[in-house]
């Protein structure tokens, strides 16, 4: 298996998907139930060295980001439950060595912790929010498979207009940072280390 195809994109729809270059990749389906599923098959089938979760999200008004700009996710939060972290986990942090070479590969991008949630607006405690990010970043680390979650900007998340989103911008980004994502993982990550640990 090449060091190409070790890496897994996850996007939810096949508009944030780039042409594969050699890499895996699949459309998990929007929200987080589909994305575990259809992640946690993906996995089960490819055994896939790392997971790189792509797509757009929306921000909150006052963190100011421009629509199409980059977010890396130094943490994915899943803000739907309830429950605390003694009954099931709801955040999970990207490895740091993943961000770090994310942050070389994007460095105009900005590092938050992305929320997700199956609604628009269910993040309250997060500055960026999407619907699939946590349930990727699970479905990897159940599997040992070190993973991280990388947006693009679409909208602000207080905007209840879609037509005022600005879809096209972000998948535009988000395609045209994937390649540039996977060749730095490859490099930097996955290139004589066969061996190395997952987070």
């Amino acid at each position: 298996m090449s060091a190409n195809s070790r890496i897994l994109v996850v996007a939810a729809t096949e508009h944030e998907l780039a042409r594969p270059d050699g890499w895996l990749a699949i459309a998990c389906g929007v929200g987080p139930i589909e994305a575990a599923v259809a992640t946690a098959a993906a996995i089960a089938e490819h055994r896939p060295a790392l997971i790189l979760h792509v797509g757009i999200a929306g921000a909150r008004r006052l963190r100011a980001l421009a629509p199409a700009s980059l977010v890396i996710g130094r943490e994915s939060r899943y803000c739907d439950a309830d429950a605390t972290s003694n009954w099931a986990p709801v955040a999970i942090n990207a490895p740091e060595q993943l961000v770090a070479i994310a942050q070389h590969a994007l460095p105009n991008a900005t590092l938050l912790t992305i929320g997700t949630s199956a609604r628009v607006g269910g993040t309250s405690e997060c500055d960026v929010e999407a619907m699939e990010g946590f349930a990727v970043l699970r479905a990897a680390q159940r599997a040992n498979i070190p993973a991280i979650e990388v947006r693009a900007i679409s909208n602000e998340i207080e905007e209840a207009d879609r037509r005022r989103w600005h879809f096209s911008d972000a998948f535009s980004a988000i395609t045209h940072a994937t390649p540039l994502l996977v060749s730095a993982f490859r490099a930097q990550f996955l290139h004589g280390t066969a061996g190395a640990p997952h987070a």
